[in-house]
Parts: C-alpha cells; sequence; structure tokens
C-alpha cells in the first residue's frame, strides 16, 4: 500500500505527538515533533509502509521497530522526551 506525501505527513506528526506527550514550545523556533517528522520520516516509509494510519498504528510500529530506527530519528526522539516544552 502506497501512502501520499501529505497522509505521511500528517500521520509524521500525529505519531510523534502521540508517542511523545508534547507542549508546544515557548520559545520560537521550530516546533520538537517537526524536528521528529523530519528525522524519522524516511524509517516510517521504511519500516512502516504497510501500516494503516490512525489508531496509534504508525506509532506502535515505530516502538516495534525501535532497534532499527536510524540514529538521527533515535536522537530527535530522546531530544524530544528531555525537552518537552
Amino acid at each position: 500500500m502506497k501512502i501520499s506525501p501529505s497522509l505521511l505527513s500528517l500521520c509524521l506528526a500525529a505519531a510523534a505527538a502521540a508517542a511523545i506527550a508534547v507542549e508546544a514550545p515557548t520559545a520560537p523556533g521550530p516546533k520538537p515533533e517537526n524536528e521528529v517528522r523530519a528525522a524519522c520520516e524516511a524509517d516510517i516509509q521504511k519500516l512502516c509502509a504497510g501500516v494503516q494510519p490512525g489508531g496509534g498504528r504508525i506509532r506502535a510500529c515505530m516502538r516495534q521497530h525501535k532497534d532499527e530506527l536510524s540514529d538521527g530519528c533515535k536522537q530527535a526522539i530522546a531530544k524530544l522526551r528531555q525537552n518537552p516544552s
């Protein structure tokens, strides 16, 4: 199943926000969830391409493949967890 780029972007944003409960940053600059989306986009396309978006399925797929995520994706998630605001 092929996922459209706009649907993928929406799913990535939802997955990042759901996987790591985050409030909007108070300081100006790129939103942390956007950094996660950018860092993990290729991983989601590679590891979760056949996953139907919605219901936390992308997030669950990422968790199943946590050892296979790229270093950049892992670092972005860790950074977001350390600095949620």
